[in-house]
């Protein structure tokens, strides 16, 4: 009855997506070989062995939008008081993200993570009797 009543408001309406997708797959890393089964508790979206990434990602968690694919390499870990302990990774094309570390990632490897963080350096032992199970 009233196109240009709509029209006015959907104009400028922004319809792009901004929430988190949540996509829990399996996949085999393209770094080690290693198979990595779904988290369970979230999506799963680094190796749990190598913690290496893959840029599939574009501007949100999940949207898989990114024509980069390239592998991210994990550089250092983190704190976050509501997502608990984080891994920064680099892809070769210079984008960062942070992603949640699952319980069962390479305890090994996320200590030299925090270690080369200067900000949780010494800090490794407690974060590793909390969040990680023995194998």
């Amino acid at each position: 009855m009233y196109p240009w009543f709509i029209s006015i408001y959907t104009e400028n309406v922004n319809t792009e997506r901004k929430n988190f997708i949540v996509i829990d797959e399996s996949f085999v890393c393209l770094n080690c070989g290693v198979k990595n089964p779904k988290s369970g508790t979230s999506c799963r979206n680094h190796c749990r062995n190598c913690l290496f990434s893959l840029h599939v990602d574009e501007k949100i968690p999940g949207d898989r939008m990114s024509k980069c694919g390239k592998l991210m390499k994990p550089l250092y870990a983190l704190f976050d008081s509501k997502k608990g302990y984080m891994i920064a990774h680099k892809c070769a094309c210079g984008k960062i993200s942070l992603n949640k570390a699952e319980k069962d990632d390479n305890i090994d490897l996320i200590t030299k993570l925090l270690n080369s963080n200067p900000l949780l350096a010494g800090k490794h032992e407690k974060f590793r009797r909390k969040n990680f199970r023995k194998k």
